[in-house]
């Protein structure tokens, strides 16, 4: 097992990054749905603190993360966080 990475999903609120299956928007009637279903299941996640939710985190645990900010924030503090971590990974290796 790797090493347990953590991604900001906004309002200081952190999903495991390791876990994310997709970040998706949640306009679409397939992701509305999924919502739904996951609110009736439980396993629905509001981070958005009562604002507009614009981002859709779904984990391979079938948690599913509503998120005030875009998608495409989160993917980049995502892959930002995994750029900064390469060269340590890298020189720890040496």
């Amino acid at each position: 097992m790797g090493e347990i990475r953590l991604v900001n999903i906004g309002f200081g609120n952190i999903v495991s990054a390791n876990r994310i299956v997709a970040i998706v928007s949640p306009e679409s009637a397939p992701i509305k749905r999924i919502i739904s279903e996951a609110r009736e299941r439980g396993t629905l996640i509001d981070a958005t603190y009562g604002r507009r939710t614009r981002a859709v985190v779904i984990t391979d645990s079938d948690h599913v993360v509503l998120s005030a900010v875009q998608p495409e924030t989160v993917a980049h503090r995502l892959t930002a966080r995994e750029a900064n971590a390469a060269p340590a990974e890298e020189e720890g290796e040496a």
